[in-house]
């Protein structure tokens, strides 16, 4: 009974219960862990081997020719580099009519089980490529690209490519294996240490600290409570809090940063990439040449207009970029733009008109509204059809200006409307050549620096308005007008 007794009270120890839900809870967080590795590195591996097959598939389009003789690959025999891309394009690889009757094949694919003229005509038919994992007779898995291939002669076949994806399944399992079979050493060993912490924790000091060693990088979200004792020692975690705020947003921005620069860019490269390869073993005069060499100076100057609009948007998110706020005529800084645009509007067949009243004066940054301005102004004409119109209007309405630019164009779907301020968002859509998806990103942090809002209300086929308002300055302000139509009274 005294054992017993005494057993009862040490599990109901404070420093017990510490030590076990400290361990419980690392027990979770290490598993959580381990899984959301295994299918980082999974998935990393698949877009990987999803990205040579892309880069494989634009290769054979190079290759692939009819002749006389049917389909065959057009390369160059002594070029090494040319032969070892050929034959690992053609290793794993089966070629067929759109009735879905195989031409040619490997003997790899063979063994993998050639495609059906069913399964053939099916993704011939969905229009879109198809991503398969496949086995041979062996259980060797690959990974078969597949889709309708048109070479330059306009002819159409079904081409499915391979890779083998045994080595990535088998480092995934080995990591698999070896992480949780650590788990259990890792369990034991943070028990003890949880033992100990236990017992320093019951100091107020040593909690703050034993907090602080359990932040990450992937954790910089988290807070350490306050005790609401008004000592030194709430100060000190207050202090800590927000450093992991600022810390946290840092890292989102940096990680942000990261990968819209990674997205967007890589695109733009391989286009001319292709554009000079394509030229390299293709063209024949000097005119094709110097085309060539235009559509990829064409590349270079989006690439460098995307690095140069990332950079001062991180800049003018980050807080580097200064606003320089003045007593600025809004008005006629709004009639200004209008007349600027007024030639690009008729080139695009489109009307351009403004209603503004005499002055309107506003405490602003004057670059960076008349980029807000432009930016509406061109999106506006840009997605606005031959024959419609583009109407710029602006109203005081209390102690706000609104600046409304409606346009009768092709319209923005709902689904689409709740991310349109995102950074290279474009509506699926729009034509991408129109625009780097960074005006309405602009657009949206211009008017949160000027402490305004932004709102965008839109129909299909029917037109788009975006209400932009902004404090009024201290002097004279525009008279209050009367409130916008609705969209469907409004813009036709």
């Amino acid at each position: 009974m005294m054992a017993l007794g005494k057993a009862l009270r040490f599990t109901r120890g404070l420093r017990f219960r510490l030590a076990v839900s400290y361990v419980f809870f690392f027990t979770l967080l290490l598993a959580f862990l381990g899984i959301v590795f295994r299918q980082t590195l999974a998935a990393t591996f698949k877009s990987q081997m999803q990205s040579v097959l892309e880069e494989e598939w634009g290769a054979a389009k190079g290759y692939l020719r009819t002749t006389t003789a049917g389909p065959n690959w057009i390369f160059d025999t002594e070029d090494p580099d040319e032969s070892f891309i050929v034959n690992r394009i053609r290793r794993i690889y089966l070629l067929a009519d759109i009735q879905g009757h195989a031409l040619q094949h490997s003997e790899i694919y063979d063994s993998i089980g050639l495609d059906s003229p069913d399964e053939i005509k099916k993704i011939l038919q969905s229009g879109q490529n198809a991503i398969r994992i496949r086995k041979d007779d062996k259980g060797i898995p690959y990974m078969i690209r597949s889709g309708l291939m048109i070479d330059e002669l306009h002819n159409k076949y079904y081409l499915a490519i391979g890779r083998a994806v045994d080595y990535n399944d088998k480092v995934v399992r080995d990591f698999t294996w070896n992480y949780f079979s650590l788990l259990p050493v890792v369990i034991v060993v943070s028990g003890l240490l949880g033992w100990f912490l236990a017992g320093r924790a019951l100091q107020p000091v040593n909690s703050v600290a034993a907090t602080a060693q359990r932040i990450t990088h992937s954790s910089l979200k988290m807070q350490i409570p306050v005790r609401n004792a008004g000592d030194e020692l709430d100060r000190l975690i207050e202090a800590f809090n927000h450093m992991m705020q600022r810390l946290n947003f840092s890292f989102e921005q940096i990680r942000q940063f990261s990968t819209d620069v990674s997205h967007e860019l890589r695109t733009p490269l391989t286009v001319v990439r292709g554009q000079l390869e394509v030229a390299m073993f293709t063209a024949n005069t000097v005119g094709q040449y110097r085309e060539a060499m235009a559509d990829a100076l064409e590349g270079v100057d989006r690439l460098s207009n995307i690095v140069r609009a990332l950079l001062m948007l991180s800049q003018a998110e980050s807080g580097q970029l200064v606003l320089q706020k003045t007593q600025i005529d809004f008005a006629e800084l709004i009639r200004d733009q209008v007349d600027q645009y007024q030639i690009p509007a008729e080139a695009e067949g489109v009307r351009l008109s403004a209603e503004l009243p005499e002055t309107c004066n506003i405490l602003a940054d004057r670059i960076q509204m008349e980029r807000l301005i432009s930016n509406l102004l061109s999106n506006a004409i840009k997605y606005t059809k031959a024959g419609g119109t583009v109407t710029v209007r602006l109203v005081g309405e209390g102690g706000l200006v609104k600046f409304i630019v409606e346009d009768t164009g092709v319209g923005i779907a709902p689904d689409h409307l709740p991310h349109i301020f995102d950074r290279f968002y474009r509506v699926p859509s729009a034509d991408p050549e129109k625009g780097l998806g960074l005006g309405l990103s602009f657009v949206a942090w211009i008017v949160k620096a000027h402490g305004g809002t932004v709102e965008v209300q839109s129909e299909l086929e029917k037109g788009t308005r975006f209400i932009v308002s902004v404090p009024a300055g201290d002097s004279a302000t525009p008279e209050p007008g009367a409130p916008a139509l609705p969209l469907h009274e409004q813009v036709h």
